[in-house]
């Protein structure tokens, strides 16, 4: 069967790499036996018909897996025919030294899901059919490292697909000092990795304004939408240069908070000075910048904020939203 369908799928690339003109789905079942044989005696038209048009689609799905540029193209009289470009299927030479092959492979080895895993696993193949040297081994100069993008999030991967072909989506969103999830319907933009957090950049349509989303608070099924998108989409998404102000992290100012004995590792691990008070608590002097109020609020009653006063109002006007519900 797999040598069958190997066979099936060289001669389908062969006529669309060999033909000057595109080719219709009849054409192209004339032309390849394995599918004139999906005519069978006995068996309706429009049986056969299905059984070649499933078989011609999925031959074509993997085609443009395996890296082929098929072109899709509707005459004056409305047929669609297919054709494959030589000049669209051509790669200029390539030349690889030892370190960027190395990093190629670092590259694809970060990958570890299984949609992932495939698909740079491909990338280097085509690589080395493309001249990479055979001789240079893309692990072997870090053989020692095993760097890994961990995905747990079930969103991750419709995610990753609309920000690919850029469709719009709906999804549950429950926002750190929100009880309840509410609708959001983003234009996605780039999904990236930030200390061990995907995050989502994208246009919010209902606040019209850009907004990142941390994929851990989505809730239930990624949506898509059909529509197209209504905002640009910028050069550059700087999603991680968002996250790190939004957490603090270019603070130039220094907020003081009183924090549980064995509580809040992560707020003592920016501390810049930690004295302790007794009776269970110490007091930490943290930066402050855009979005502390809303990560303080996560350590629920082992953070109390002593000052400045703006902060402290933030931070209870939080809570008593939450309690609320």
């Amino acid at each position: 069967m797999a040598i069958a369908k190997a066979e099936r799928l060289m001669n389908l690339a062969l006529c669309l790499l060999g033909t000057r003109r595109p080719l219709s789905k009849r054409e192209l079942r004339d032309s390849i036996e394995a599918y004139v044989e999906t005519v069978r005696p006995g068996t309706g038209a429009a049986a056969s018909d299905d059984s070649f048009n499933r078989m011609f689609e999925r031959d074509k799905d993997d085609l443009r897996e395996l890296g082929l540029v098929i072109e899709t193209v509707e005459s004056l009289d409305g047929e669609i025919g297919y054709l494959a470009r030589r000049d669209s299927n051509r790669l200029p030479p390539i030349t690889l030294d030892a370190e960027e092959a190395a990093a190629l492979g670092l590259a694809a080895k970060v990958w570890q899901q299984a949609r992932l895993a495939g698909a740079a696993s491909g990338a280097l193949q085509k690589l080395r059919a493309a001249g990479l040297p055979e001789d240079v081994d893309p692990y072997e100069a870090h053989g020692a490292l095993e760097p890994r993008i961990p995905v747990h999030e079930a969103a991750f991967e419709p995610l990753m697909l609309a920000c690919r072909d850029r469709r719009p989506v709906v999804f549950d969103y429950r926002k750190a000092t929100a009880a309840h999830p509410e609708p959001r319907h983003v234009e996605p933009w780039a999904l990236e990795c930030w200390r061990g957090h995907w995050y989502l950049a994208g246009f919010d349509r209902d606040r019209g304004a850009e907004r990142v989303f941390r994929l851990s608070r989505i809730t239930g099924r990624v949506r898509s939408r059909g529509a197209s998108f209504t905002a640009p989409v910028p050069d550059v998404v700087t999603v991680r240069e968002t996250v790190a102000s939004w957490a603090g992290e270019t603070a130039d100012r220094s907020a003081l908070i009183r924090l549980r004995t064995g509580a809040g590792y992560p707020l003592r691990a920016k501390a810049s000075a930690v004295r302790e008070l007794g009776d269970g608590w110490d007091e930490l002097k943290i930066p402050y910048g855009h979005g502390l109020d809303a990560w303080l609020v996560e350590f629920g009653p082992d953070v109390v904020v002593l000052d400045p006063a703006e902060l402290r109002a933030d931070v209870v006007d939080r809570l008593r939203a939450v309690a609320k519900g």
